[in-house]
Formats: C-alpha cells, structure tokens, sequence
C-alpha cells in the first residue's frame, strides 16, 4: 500500500483509476465548475479506508485539509472520508475542519459525504447542535440542509436515551421551521429526515406530517410518509 504524502500525491493515486467517460458525466450530472476526474466511489472508499487506517489523526488532518482546498470534486469527496469515524479521541480539530467546510457546499454529493463526516462528531457530543441551530439561520441554503442531513443519526434509535430524545426534539423543530422553505433540497432533507424517524418512531413522524405536512411540496410529504401506514 502507497501512503500519499501530499494532497497531490493521494489525487495521482485516485486519478490511476479513472474510467473513461466518467468525468464528463459527473460534471453535467452536478452542474458545479469544478475538476472531476471520473474515479468511481467504491474506489475512493477503498483508498481512503486504507489511508484512514494507516495514517496518524494529525496526518489525516492534513491530508484532509489538503485534498478539500483542491477543489477536485473526487478530491473533496476523499477529505470527507477520512474523517468519517465514529470514534475519535480528541476531535476538536475534526471538528472544527468539517465545520469550515459547510459554508462551501454547493453540491449534494460532496455536502452529503462532508455532513456525514460530521453526524459521527455531533453524535460523539452532542453540545455541538448548539453550534449546528446557527446553520439554521444562515443565507446559504445548503448549510440550512446540512443541519437535517448531519443530524440523521438521530432519527435511527428505536429507545434513545434521554440527550438522544430531546436532541431528536430540538431538530424536528428545525425541520418545521423550515416546512415553508420551499426549495427543493430543504423539501427533500425534512422529507429524509421524517421517513427515516418513521422507522423508529412512528408517533414522532406521523405527529410531524399531521401538523405540517400539508404545507409540504406533494413529492416531499409522500417521501416523508413512505413507511407510515393509517
């Protein structure tokens, strides 16, 4: 195995794996000017997993950091996956690296990786939604997006403790906050988030639907309600 020393090194590595056609496709498919190398994600996953588990934390870090600032869409995607672990000791500068990242989403692929990054840190404390409720609040739509889609471990308990309960809570009222916002990742994220409480907790969900879900886009209610029967 070949440990990339440097963000260009570890994109090399990526880019012996390029599939013909593919870089064209995913450039039209996410409509973002940016690189796209055509590397496909199994690929990634095996790399980065090999990276994570070899490299020290302050290395991965810059690694990282490094493949991020490439603005490589592949590059970005990678940076995410070095940093999505459950546990991790001293996290603090996790983190606050994936948290510099959120204002910069533009994209759902690269912002869904990233925000699954960050559910395994918010759930290894969660004293950070306190930081997460000001994305509530922000001008950018996928950093309001990014409060639902890292939060989703919440919804996956069938017997959360009392934290996970009120945590769970506290989103489902971002999420109503947000019922008006009728854009369509903001539909999509309450949708994901409420189908995906269903399966766990269907009085929660089905509460939600019956107080909002008439305000919902048609598509994003019957996402919502996919597993809830009357």
């Amino acid at each position: 195995m070949t440990l990339p020393t440097s963000a260009e090194d570890a994109l090399n590595l990526m880019r012996a794996s390029v599939e013909p056609g593919r870089a064209e496709g995913s450039a039209a498919y996410h409509k973002v000017a940016r690189v796209y190398l055509g590397v496909p994600n199994p690929v990634l996953n095996d790399l980065t997993t090999d990276w994570r588990r070899a490299m020290e934390l302050d290395q991965r870090l810059a690694l990282a950091r490094g493949l991020w600032d490439s603005d490589v869409h592949e590059g970005r995607i990678a940076a995410a996956k070095l940093l999505t672990q459950a546990r991790i000791r001293d996290d603090a500068a996790v983190w606050t690296l994936i948290a510099s990242w959120i204002p910069q989403f533009d994209a759902w692929a690269i912002a869904d990786h990233a925000s699954k990054a960050a559910e395994k840190r918010i759930m290894a404390d969660l004293s950070r939604l306190d930081e997460i409720e000001g994305w509530t609040q922000s001008d950018h739509m996928w950093t309001r997006r990014a409060a639902l889609v890292s939060t989703l471990a919440l919804t996956k308990s069938n017997h959360p403790g009392a934290a996970e309960a009120a945590a769970r809570d506290r989103v489902l009222g971002w999420a109503a906050v947000y019922v008006p916002d009728q854009t369509w990742f903001i539909q999509k994220a309450i949708a994901w988030w409420i189908r995906d409480l269903s399966k766990h907790d269907k009085d929660r969900a089905s509460a939600f639907l019956a107080a909002h879900g008439a305000a919902m886009k048609s598509f994003a209610r019957a996402e919502a309600g996919k597993y809830l029967t009357d």
